[in-house]
């Protein structure tokens, strides 16, 4: 029995998917510590700012939610806060992020995260025709319609984007 390369193993991610009934596309890719979304990007031929990345965040009272946002963007996290009504916002550690997600940093994917909890998206990323997302393992993008995001996922738009 020989296995497809190209093929990941079902991860969170990619069972929530099928379960919405979502079309994917699978972009296996080898990790680098520390690469982000400008290493998967350029490994596998993408535009960075179609790259959407997943940080797991929280606010004052250390509830966590999550931001989707281009790969080659920052989050300004004081025009987050003000628009998500919270005093601050602050990138949760890895281990904590870790904890809240059920993923490990680099492999984080918003769909089939292990606690239920708020996720908001950079406008912008619903405007590209098609984005490449984390799908539940480092190394492992899924390419799906951005409309996803707001639709099965109800994710709520942000605009919180700085250059990078």
């Amino acid at each position: 029995m020989s296995k497809k390369a190209a093929h990941v193993s079902e991860t969170p991610a990619t069972a929530w998917l099928r379960a919405h009934g979502v079309a994917f596309t699978e972009h296996p890719y080898e990790y680098l510590e520390h690469g982000g979304a400008q290493h998967s990007a350029q490994v596998l031929g993408f535009d960075p700012f179609a790259v959407v990345k997943t940080l797991i965040m929280q606010n004052e009272a250390a509830k966590p939610l999550a931001v989707l946002m281009h790969g080659n963007r920052t989050v300004s996290t004081k025009n987050l806060a003000r628009q998500i009504g919270a005093k601050s916002v602050e990138p949760c550690k890895p281990e904590v992020a870790n904890r809240h997600s059920g993923y490990l940093v680099g492999g984080t994917s918003p769909f089939g995260l292990k606690r239920a909890m708020p996720v908001y998206v950079e406008s912008t990323v619903l405007a590209l025709p098609g984005i490449w997302i984390n799908g539940g393992r480092r190394g492992f993008l899924v390419g799906i319609d951005p409309a996803v995001l707001t639709g099965p996922l109800g994710a709520t738009l942000v605009q919180c984007a700085l250059a990078e």
